[in-house]
């Protein structure tokens, strides 16, 4: 039975069950659940669903003790690669757990977590697979199943092209058994702004899919954010200038400022797609190492605003460059982490190993995922192989 077949007759089991309790509402069949993350996912929540045709009263129902608290659902729907996505989404207060309802039918409950102290993250590098999404799936599920986190991030080039709704469904349904209940926290790179015939055009699918949080600015609405859980303040950055306008990158900056200096939290955490170093590149000896553009621009925004770590990607491969300040390494400066890759497509043997790189994965380059984990005091990372051997660890502290 392959998976397709197994959430089938899953769902099938459910609508049974449901249908067979007195009192219960019918089964309702809905796609890719998913919790988008919000300003303060301790407060709120951000649910998003699709469907095979339009709902006629869709809410979300909450359940805090012994109340219910329903939470109307807003249409989302859009046509991208020539198909209507028919979705809502519902914006809710937090409770113990939800479920979708549309009159007399409803999803099974789902639980909401509750993280008011520590907590742990998992981070995927780019999953953009070709031929299939398999391999992202199973790396995922591998880190979802060995740890009990509060929310999950993508660091960009979620999919090899941001038009092909084929690529899109195939990454939704590997993790659809989690999404429902660990929030989902989206960075868009490169790959996300990819037309059909491989040319530049607005990430429509990206920012459709993904109701992350606003930030005010009109223009470029959602394309970077930021929120907080625990001691930690979070960032989301935009790197895609060279594909969609450089205004993004003033922008940015000036919102970056005042993100950061209006925020109490100890920990100042920053996730950007693109990579802050430039690598020299087997077979090409005028590309020289040091500093990409990325790094150039906000690097010394980072230092100057007190950021601690910052996590990239793009390069398909893990690097961590342990602490670094005016673009030299200093143990008072912030760490920065490549973090790797979750999908399949391999760049081996084509970077040549930069001054700055301290850890490297293990060669030839295979799949990866991180973890975080966060406390008042104390900030890890930690690097794992897909089965769940952990090839790197650094710590950060505060008194």
């Amino acid at each position: 039975m392959n998976r397709r077949t197994f959430i089938k007759v899953a769902a099938a089991s459910v609508a049974a069950l449901l249908t067979g309790c007195g009192g219960e509402k019918n089964f309702l069949n809905v796609k890719f659940l998913r919790q988008i993350i919000t300003k303060n996912i301790l407060t709120s929540r951000c649910i998003m669903w699709e469907v095979d045709k339009p709902l006629k009263n869709p809410v979300v129902e909450v359940k805090a003790g012994d109340a219910i608290k329903n939470f109307p659902a807003q249409e989302s729907s859009f046509t991208d690669d020539g198909k209507k996505i028919f979705q809502y989404t519902a914006q809710i207060e937090f409770g113990e757990e939800y479920r979708i309802a549309d009159g007399e039918a409803a999803t099974a409950w789902h639980t909401i977590k509750n993280f008011s102290g520590d907590f742990k993250a998992i981070i995927f590098p780019d999953s953009q697979c070709g031929g299939g999404y398999d391999t992202w799936g199973a790396v995922a599920r591998g880190a979802f199943e060995r740890n009990n986190a509060a929310f999950f991030v993508n660091v960009g080039d979620l999919v090899d092209n941001g038009e092909d709704s084929t690529q899109w469904e195939d990454w939704l349904s590997q993790i659809e058994k989690f999404t429902p209940e660990i929030p989902f926290v989206p960075v868009m790179g490169n790959h996300e702004t990819y037309s059909r015939d491989w040319k530049v055009r607005e990430p429509v699918a990206y920012l459709n899919y993904f109701a992350s949080p606003d930030n005010g600015i009109k223009n470029f609405s959602r394309r970077f954010y930021s929120f907080e859980v625990g001691a930690a303040h979070f960032v989301i950055l935009d790197s895609q200038w060279d594909e969609l306008g450089k205004e993004i990158i003033d922008a940015q900056k000036i919102w970056l400022r005042q993100d950061l200096q209006a925020t109490d939290k100890i920990w100042k955490i920053v996730f950007i797609h693109k990579d802050v170093l430039q690598y020299r590149i087997n077979g090409r000896p005028e590309r020289r190492e040091g500093f990409s553009d990325v790094g150039e621009i906000f690097m010394p925004e980072f230092e100057s605003l007190g950021v601690d770590v910052v996590f990239t990607a793009h390069l398909h491969t893990y690097r961590n460059r342990g602490r670094l300040k005016n673009f030299r390494r200093d143990e008072n400066g912030t760490l920065y982490i490549l973090t790797g890759l979750s999908g399949n497509v391999r760049y081996g043997g084509l970077w040549i190993d930069h001054a700055l790189d301290k850890v490297i994965a293990p060669q030839p380059e295979t799949d990866n995922y991180l973890t975080l984990e966060v406390g008042a005091k104390n900030l890890t990372v930690k690097c794992f192989l897909p089965n769940g051997e952990q090839i790197d660890e650094v710590t950060l502290q505060k008194t």
